[in-house]
């Protein structure tokens, strides 16, 4: 699947961004907030990521600034289903793209997608000590349950707290134009 927003295009990896992947994960402040990413990260990770097949309706992207340039790579965005059957959305962004707004420009075109494909309530979870990632799904539509779980960070090699959070269907989408 593909997106266009107004900064980004959200598209499939390809091995040639095996490089540009590595680099941006190789930094600890990035995947240390993340579940099923490892740290150190290197380019035998990323060709991995880039050759696992994901469902169609459950799509992995990379997130590219859209310049008239080589693509600029500056995260991922995707949706996984969980053991117990929901869908779970998920995104990073490159570090130094931090603060800029990206996510929340990604994840509403993300959204966009599952709302068009029909997808039932989206999840999504943050880790207790990444309140920005929090912020980021409030913008799109997401409130907190009250509910907290622990989720297994790879990167930290150990569990950690996350605040559950899920798509509010009362309230309508607002996708950017």
């Amino acid at each position: 699947m593909f997106a266009r927003t107004d900064r980004l295009l959200l598209r499939p990896g390809f091995a040639e961004d095996a490089r540009a992947l590595a680099l941006a994960l190789g930094d600890e402040r990035v995947t240390r907030n993340l579940s099923h990413v490892p740290h150190p990260y290197g380019m035998a990770d990323a060709q991995d990521w880039l050759t696992v097949e994901h469902p169609p309706l459950l799509p992995h992207m990379v997130m590219t600034r859209r310049t008239q340039g080589v693509p600029d790579i500056i995260g991922g965005i995707g949706f996984n289903a969980t053991t117990d059957g929901q869908i779970e959305i998920g995104y990073w962004v490159r570090r130094d793209c931090w603060g800029f707004g990206y996510a929340s420009e990604a994840a509403r075109a993300a959204m966009a997608m599952a709302r068009a494909h029909n997808l039932p309530p989206i999840h999504a979870v943050h880790y207790v000590d990444n309140p920005a990632s929090g912020r980021v799904l409030a913008k799109i539509g997401f409130r907190a349950t009250g509910a907290r779980t622990i989720r297994y960070s790879r990167a930290r090699s150990g569990p950690v707290e996350a605040i559950v959070m899920v798509e509010d269907m009362a309230e309508p989408m607002q996708c950017a134009a």
